[in-house]
């Protein structure tokens, strides 16, 4: 996230701007996590396991992780709306090809497509809330922007499993490249033109590395967010194996689990401005507890359901305040573009750690991996404190 205001002239609050944007880091996300709640009818219909159907997962996050810092450098003195334009239009066609996909590898293609738009999507969206509105009111422009993560899984995630069940799995898919369609010409009409302040450095990404305190946020970010989608990205067949959940009682689990998010999201952010590293761990190790519990309890859909709310709460406030943690820690826009791409390989990580789980021993067994991360997570975090005061 940038903090660097330019000084030709006071900044025009621009509501409508904020709002096209937080709608598509609510786009963005939705088409990242979409297979989530699609992996069984989508493996079914392609002929492949639903391990080898978590790869849909994977790919994207991989490919976003390399994305995110070349497309900063790349996109040195080109105007700000004319990259996120573009970056929304290749969304549409990733998701356009990803409905038509006759087989398994092309439907990977387009989700390799997905991974460059996420990536260089996220490089620049936050960032623009110093841009977009007044000093006093860039925190709240930067959480609207931020917000499109936490409604994504309240209502895209399930929106699309619910659309699955009713008209098809391909359908979702459609459905979400026409909204990105609608979002690439909101993006154009209502950003006022942005062009390029200080373009990065590849020394700016490269201090991220080097510096103590920031190394230790990318570590932390790494195992959480790697034990949570090892775990999260096979939802789907833990609640039908593991509960018997049918495809209606799974979308309602994860309406739940996204409101849950939601709420987590707001109660994090306030206590992550204040002090991110201890609000990371009490986050980890919920995240923890609630992965382990799904795994010992017995099956039942009852228990099932609450766990998953626990942890949508606790998942909910990680992105803010692993946010939070880089801005305390002096990290400025090349810290956010090195979270943003840990944060995606840590995702394409977790889901192909947690594919080769599912298909090696059962879907159960992959929430033990996904708690034992966590808990290392929550662990590095807490030692963290004992060395330095950054981020505290």
């Amino acid at each position: 996230m940038t903090t660097t205001v330019s000084d030709a002239a006071p900044v025009k609050a621009r509501p409508l701007a904020v709002a096209a944007v937080a709608a598509g880091t609510f786009t963005i996300v939705t088409s990242e996590m979409l297979p989530v709640g699609l992996l069984t009818p989508i493996g079914a219909d392609l002929g492949v396991s639903d391990g080898t159907a978590g790869l849909m997962m994977t790919a994207p996050g991989l490919v976003a992780a390399v994305a995110a810092p070349l497309i900063t450098l790349a996109a040195r003195s080109l105007d700000r709306r004319v990259v996120l334009c573009g970056l929304m239009a290749l969304l549409a066609a990733a998701n356009l090809l990803a409905a038509l996909a006759p087989g398994y590898p092309v439907m990977l293609a387009a989700r390799v497509l997905t991974g460059v738009s996420i990536g260089g999507f996220w490089a620049f969206a936050v960032g623009l809330a110093v841009r977009l509105a007044p000093e006093p009111l860039v925190g709240r422009a930067a959480a609207t922007i931020a917000s499109g993560i936490a409604v994504a899984s309240v209502l895209g995630v399930p929106a699309g499993t619910f659309v699955s069940s009713v008209a098809g799995w391909r359908a979702a898919f459609a459905a979400v490249a026409l909204l990105a369609v609608v979002l690439c010409v909101a993006l154009a009409r209502l950003l006022p033109a942005l062009p390029a302040e200080r373009p990065a450095r590849l020394s700016d990404l490269w201090r991220v590395w080097r510096a103590g305190p920031l190394r230790v946020v990318l570590v932390v970010t790494a195992l959480v967010v790697t034990g949570h989608f090892a775990a999260y990205t096979y939802v789907r067949p833990f609640l039908e194996q593991a509960a018997g959940a049918g495809a209606t009682a799974v979308s309602a689990v994860l309406l739940g689990y996204g409101v849950a998010g939601v709420a987590g999201n707001f109660a994090a952010g306030a206590r992550a401005a204040r002090r991110p590293r201890g609000v990371l761990v009490t986050l980890a190790l919920l995240i923890g507890a609630a992965t382990a519990a799904l795994a010992a309890t017995p099956a039942s859909i009852g228990p099932a359901t609450a766990l998953l709310v626990l942890w949508g709460v606790a998942y909910g406030g990680v992105s803010v305040t692993l946010q939070m943690w880089i801005v305390r820690a002096g990290g400025g826009e090349a810290g956010m573009a090195m979270l943003t791409s840990v944060f995606n390989a840590a995702i394409s990580l977790g889901a192909f750690a947690g594919g080769r789980v599912v298909d090696g021993a059962s879907a159960p067994a992959v929430m033990w991996l996904g708690a034992g991360l966590s808990l290392a997570a929550a662990a590095v975090a807490g030692m963290s404190g004992r060395r330095t005061t950054s981020g505290s």
